[in-house]
């Protein structure tokens, strides 16, 4: 089974992604949903995050992921609010907002409750929207408990936010 992460590794991820920003002069916002500000607090947990974190959007109802971040209503309709289209709509739309180069977008179902056919709890969608680039999008379904998805879903977006800015510029 997979461990949930400590707020110890939840701390050391928010750090390296910070240091990857700052090493390139980069910007980034987040868009949660399922995370409720997780991120966030995650990445401000760093002294000094504002030199590369400008902020986030927690948009856990249809209604202000598409009122707060642009995302369609028919794109909801269509693929419902747990979905990689909506997590890519919401990394754009916070990317787009903010004006900065790379933008993250969390959607899942934390639980106990909201499961549906198809998507059971635990089920998460992250997004990650670099200017220029590709976006990158991955679905997951985490074993954990409520407080245990939501931080296994963290640590992923930032991971996954780290990897595509080191894969962007090069590796390093």
């Amino acid at each position: 089974m997979m461990l949930t992460p400590s707020e110890a590794e939840l701390e050391l991820a928010g750090a390296r992604l910070g240091d990857a920003l700052l090493e390139r002069g980069w910007k980034l916002a987040t868009a949660e949903s399922s995370t409720g500000g997780l991120i966030g607090h995650i990445i401000t947990m760093v002294p000094g995050a504002s030199r590369y974190y400008v902020g986030g959007v927690i948009a856990y109802t249809n209604i202000s992921k598409e009122v707060e971040l642009s995302v369609p209503h028919e794109l909801i309709v269509q693929h419902g609010a747990v979905s990689s289209e909506v997590a890519v709509a919401m990394a754009h739309g916070v990317r787009e907002r903010f004006g900065v180069e790379i933008g993250v977008g969390v959607t899942g179902i934390a639980g106990p409750e909201g499961a549906t056919e198809g998507k059971p709890v635990g089920t998460h969608f992250i997004a990650v929207s670099l200017r220029g680039h590709p976006d990158s999008v991955e679905h997951r379904v985490f074993p954990h408990d409520r407080d245990g998805n939501k931080a296994a879903a963290a640590m992923l977006a930032i991971e996954l936010a780290l990897a595509e800015v080191r894969a962007a510029s090069g590796g390093s």
